[in-house]
């Protein structure tokens, strides 16, 4: 009878060792305490007004179960992202054809943001391999541009995309700021975002990336709206509501406008 209770219980004990040893499901890694953040923005809305030229917006953030040690040795780093209202995007190429500049080429992109705002702890070149960045799409030259219809088999893809970036950053639609993130102690960190004066309406998504060591390790969203107050949201509501009353109305204000200058500036 005790070689039958001792033979049971090493076959319960072999048991729990094999199911100790069960392998995990594919992407679960089991440990937990893993690196994270966690983030917070000054307002959740942005208002435009007539006299709107811009704003700074604020985000607060902190990390949560890091490695002090790599923390205190620069280990950690944060990019911070507000991304606009997503819309496809076309580029045209002008060419000269019998003495005349004409747009000859296009190619339209899927829906990319229609502004883009960046802070980071330092350069992004240097926070990530150029590989990583494009796969997290982080980065102004590593934001995905996939043309989509019809372009010709010799089209130079590369040269509309480096354009389309230009483009934007020369209207201010897309800026960055490499040290526009500092912490403001051991875990805790301020990035400050510039919009632009020219800032689209709609929802804007503000994102933070957390990379450990040129390795990416989480990020986290919010939402943002910006919207239109006053007298500019009214006439933008009459322009995309009621398109006809807006075309009629803005037609009799400039014959008003142009009979009252020619009866006040009127020669005798």
């Amino acid at each position: 009878m005790c070689r039958f209770l001792l033979a049971l219980l090493m076959l319960c004990a072999t048991v729990q060792i094999a199911a100790a040893q069960v392998p995990l499901p594919s992407g679960v890694t089991g440990v937990e305490g893993a690196e994270g953040l966690d983030i917070g923005t000054s307002t959740n809305e942005i208002a435009i007004t007539s006299d709107f030229r811009g704003a700074n917006l604020t985000v607060f953030g902190a990390l949560t179960n890091t490695d002090q040690l790599l923390l205190a040795i620069g280990q950690y780093d944060v990019i911070v992202t507000l991304e606009g209202p997503r819309e496809d995007a076309t580029v045209r190429r002008k060419e000269r054809l019998f003495g005349i500049w004409v747009n000859r080429r296009s190619m339209t992109f899927e829906a990319p943001p229609e502004s883009y705002s960046l802070a980071s702890t330092r350069l992004v070149s240097d926070i990530a391999s150029p590989d990583l960045l494009n796969s997290v799409g982080v980065g102004i030259p590593h934001i995905p541009l996939t043309p989509i219809g019809y372009f010709a088999p010799d089209t130079n893809m590369t040269s509309f995309r480096d354009a389309y970036r230009r483009l934007s950053v020369a209207s201010g639609l897309y800026q960055a700021e490499n040290n526009g993130v500092r912490f403001v102690s051991s875990n805790l960190f301020k990035a400050t975002l510039k919009l632009p004066a020219n800032i689209p309406n709609g929802v804007h998504m503000v994102h933070a990336y957390l990379f450990k060591s040129g390795s990416f390790i989480a990020q986290k969203e919010l939402p943002l709206r910006v919207i239109k107050t006053g007298l500019e949201d009214t006439i933008s509501q009459a322009a995309h509501e009621k398109p006809l009353l807006y075309g009629l109305f803005a037609v009799v204000l400039a014959m008003l406008t142009g009979w009252s200058a020619s009866v006040i500036f009127r020669k005798d």
